[in-house]
């Protein structure tokens, strides 16, 4: 039987354009990289203005079959933000998506997002083996409409699992190499390349560390985040950091598990100017932003939580190489 994220899933990636390509996997897990996070919102419309207009992404269509259309923020390094809405009253739910929303009481926010790997058979069965009810491996339809035919490969596969692992659902997922839409640097006006963190929320941080260390992604460091209250491990994967977090204290932290309970409460973006950026979304939302130092150096949370059930964390991209995105992350400033 399908699990009910697999059945959303499916359904979501059958009308998806193009994606992204696979990369190298890690032999042991097989997981390499952050792909998306699946971000509801109230109305496809108003959500595409929210992340266009007062924060400066560029937003590409997707289609809207049975009432449930999708829209996609994709970076330069192919992470990226999948959109969905319910169009109608009556829109065609499979039941992965009937529990979204049941979780989400209809207002925006995520629940969902997914680890890319190019060794997608390896890493079920090491999941398996360490006694993961991961599902079967599902391909996109031969006659996919954005496919290149059925003598081809597939143009996404994935897997999910019966027993969700983690607090938040999870599922994993490869593309075809050669039908990769090429983002240029300069896509997004407010100058995204990346999706670089997954903040995951629940009330006990080191069950979800614990959990990720078994799936094959150790080196937990822990961290502390003064801005929304909370605190818990940043774990490091394909160079970029899935958080487990649970609330310290009173603060946003608390304020959103107690409402919404377990979700991935934010996500990380890398921009090329840190300076740009803030401007930019201090005018989209008519407010001046407070900046601090994050592990990747100087950054500003965009008060979006109201908006999008979702925050989002700006920071500078480093200037030399790839920084440590998982190291110790100094207080607020």
């Amino acid at each position: 039987m399908r699990s009910l994220v697999l059945s959303s899933l499916i359904a979501a990636l059958c009308f998806m354009p193009p994606t992204v390509a696979a990369v190298t996997a890690e032999p042991t897990a097989g997981t390499n990289a952050i792909d998306h996070v699946l971000l509801w919102g109230r109305d496809i419309d108003q959500t595409t203005g929210i992340l266009a207009a007062k924060l400066g992404f560029q937003v590409r269509p997707g289609r809207n079959p049975g009432g449930v259309p999708n829209r996609y923020v994709r970076m330069t390094d192919r992470s990226y933000i999948e959109l969905l809405a319910i169009a109608r009253p009556d829109a065609d739910m499979d039941p992965g998506m009937q529990a979204d929303q049941a979780s989400l009481k209809g207002g925006p926010g995520v629940r969902t997002f997914g680890l890319r790997s190019s060794a997608l058979e390896q890493a079920r069965d090491f999941l398996k083996a360490q006694g993961y009810a991961a599902t079967d491996i599902f391909n996109a339809s031969p006659n996919d409409p954005d496919g290149a035919g059925p003598s081809h490969p597939p143009r996404w596969r994935l897997f999910a699992f019966e027993k969700p692992p983690l607090s938040s659902n999870l599922f994993y997922i490869d593309y075809a190499p050669d039908l990769v839409p090429r983002i240029r640097p300069d896509e997004h006006p407010n100058g995204a390349r990346e999706v670089s963190a997954i903040w995951l929320l629940s009330a006990d941080a080191e069950a979800d560390r614990k959990q990720l260390e078994r799936m094959g992604l150790a080196g937990a460091t822990p961290v502390h985040l003064p801005q929304i209250g909370a605190r818990g491990f940043c774990v490091p994967v394909g160079g970029k950091g899935l958080l487990a977090l649970q609330p310290d204290g009173a603060g946003v932290a608390a304020d959103a598990l107690r409402n919404g309970g377990p979700q991935v409460l934010g996500v990380g973006v890398g921009v090329a100017d840190i300076a740009a950026a803030k401007k930019r979304v201090e005018r989209g939302y008519e407010s001046m932003l407070a900046s601090y130092r994050g592990s990747l150096g100087e950054a500003f949370l965009a008060p979006t939580q109201q908006d999008l059930g979702l925050l989002i964390e700006f920071h500078a991209m480093p200037a030399n190489g790839p920084a440590k995105v998982c190291g110790p992350m100094p207080a607020a400033g």
